[in-house]
C-alpha cells in the first residue's frame, strides 16, 4: 500500500523557513524529540502487539539519534533548543481520531504514516532548496528516512487493524490533513 499527499506545501512555507533557518533548526530539534517520545508512548500503549513495540523501539531510537543531530546543528550555530511549542497541525489531526480501541489504533498508525509522509515532503523541499554541503548532505538523509517511516506505519496497520477499514480510513484522513495544511500559517516551522 501507498499514498500521496492531497496538497502539496506552499512556495511560501519555504521562503519563510528559509528566511529564518535558526528557528526552524530549534522547531526541527523539537519535532524529533516528540516524534521519539511518540514512538515511546505507543510501545506504553500496546505492549500485547510485539512486532509494533519492537518497530517503536527501533523508531524511538532513530528519532532520538536525529534529535542529537539537530542539536548538534544549533550548539555548533551558538543556538539553544526553546521550549516546546503546540503544533496546531497535529493537534488538528488528532481531533479527527477515531475512538474505540481498535479504530484509536488504526488512526494513530495511519495519522502517524501521514505525518512522516509530509515531514519527508518538506524535508526534501528543504534539502533541495540547500547549497550543496554538510546540510543539505543531512536534510536528504533526513528527508529519505521520514519516507521509510510513513511505509512502517502503513506496514504496521496492515499488520494489526482490519484490512478493508484501512483504504476507506486513509482517504478520509488525507483529505483533513489536506485542509489542515491549505490553512497553515507560513512560519519557520515543520509543520
Amino acid at each position: 500500500m501507498d499514498f500521496k499527499l492531497k496538497q502539496s506545501s506552499p512556495d511560501s512555507w519555504l521562503e519563510t523557513v528559509l528566511g529564518d533557518f535558526d528557528q526552524f533548526l530549534v522547531d526541527h530539534a523539537s519535532c524529533e524529540k516528540k516524534a521519539s517520545g511518540m514512538a515511546i508512548s505507543m510501545i506504553s500503549h500496546y505492549p500485547d502487539k510485539p512486532i509494533l513495540v519492537k518497530a517503536m523501539l527501533d523508531l524511538a531510537i532513530e528519532e532520538l539519534s536525529h534529535f542529537r543531530d539537530v542539536m548538534e546543528l544549533l550548539i555548533n550555530k551558538g543556538l539553544q533548543a526553546g521550549a516546546d511549542q503546540k503544533d496546531h497541525y497535529i493537534n488538528q489531526l488528532h481531533k479527527a481520531m477515531d475512538q474505540g480501541k481498535e479504530a484509536y489504533l488504526l488512526d494513530r498508525l495511519l495519522i502517524a504514516s501521514i505525518v512522516e509522509a509530509r515531514g519527508a515532503e518538506r524535508f526534501g523541499i528543504i534539502a533541495n532548496a540547500l547549497p550543496d554541503g554538510r546540510l543539505k548532505t543531512f536534510y536528504t538523509s533526513i528527508a529519505e528516512s521520514e519516507n521509510q517511516h510513513y511505509r512502517l506505519f502503513l506496514t504496521l496497520a496492515e499488520q494489526h487493524c482490519d484490512g478493508a477499514r484501512i483504504s476507506t480510513r486513509l482517504a478520509e484522513l488525507l483529505e483533513i490533513e489536506a485542509n489542515i495544511v491549505r490553512q497553515l500559517p507560513d512560519r519557520p516551522a515543520l509543520h
